[in-house]
């Protein structure tokens, strides 16, 4: 009997992955352990995109901040350069119509190292120096980009679309994580965040012994910062992918082999 398969995204995220997973011939399991909540005010949201033609690039972070943004937003105006981070960004999008072959979207060159550092790497900075650029995020994140672009004489804009929590650990979900504890799985982890608070969760419910058997897990991890948190946290089988989601079943299906 094949392993269990483990998706932590959030919930809205992570019911399309089940699928595939299934579809592979696994057992897919949706443990989230992160939520995305709408804002209670999203005004400040809406203002921002009300003339997106004023800003020459507009950087969304996740496919979170995509989703929230183009419910605000008839059409993307095509002479407006789009960033993103990573292929499930570049999939968002094109849930929305926007694609490489109607807009002009910088993302990183290597699956395996996507996120602010890298997308600033294809970027031209030279040329967006004197020039307006909104980014698109959660409530709170890193400040790499935004600090990186200001530095090169960028006018940054930050935009809140939507708010990041940690799940509400309920008796449910205890007596869930500890079932998984007690199988080996297959472990999908998108988020740093994610696997902290999962390392967490582990300790608070049931104590450093079950922390030990969490980091004896296998986890499919698609960044490179994931996969370097995850050994800082002592994780000791962690497969590195690159981005996708092709990437991250091809895992599976090669560890299943």
């Amino acid at each position: 009997m094949s392993k269990p398969v483990v998706i932590t995204r959030p919930i809205a995220q992570a019911g399309a992955l089940a699928r595939q997973v299934t579809a592979i011939g696994r057992s897919a399991v949706i443990f989230p352990l992160l939520e995305i909540h709408p804002l209670p005010d999203t005004s400040a949201l809406q203002a921002a995109l009300a003339d997106l033609t004023r800003f020459s690039m507009v950087a969304f972070v996740s496919p979170n901040a995509i989703h929230a943004a183009f419910a605000h937003l008839p059409q993307w105006p095509a002479e407006v350069a789009i960033a993103v981070v990573g292929e499930g960004s570049r999939a968002a999008l094109a849930e929305h119509g926007v694609s490489d072959a109607n807009a002009t979207i910088h993302c990183p060159r290597d699956p395996l190292r996507t996120d602010s550092q890298t997308l600033l790497e294809v970027l031209d900075l030279e040329a967006l120096r004197g020039s307006q650029v909104l980014i698109v995020r959660g409530e709170s994140g890193r400040e790499l980009l935004s600090d990186a672009l200001r530095q090169n004489g960028v006018s940054v804009t930050q935009v809140a679309a939507y708010r990041r929590t940690a799940p509400q650990a309920g008796a449910a979900v205890l007596a869930q994580l500890q079932s998984l504890l007690d199988a080996e799985s297959d472990w999908i982890i998108t988020s740093s965040e994610a696997l902290r608070i999962l390392l967490a969760m582990v300790e608070r419910i049931a104590g450093m012994d079950s922390v030990v058997k969490m980091q004896q897990q296998h986890l499919i991890v698609p960044h490179s910062r994931i996969a370097e948190v995850a050994k800082n946290l002592c994780f000791n089988n962690v497969t590195l992918t690159g981005s996708g989601d092709e990437r991250l079943l091809a895992a599976l299906q090669s560890s299943h082999e």
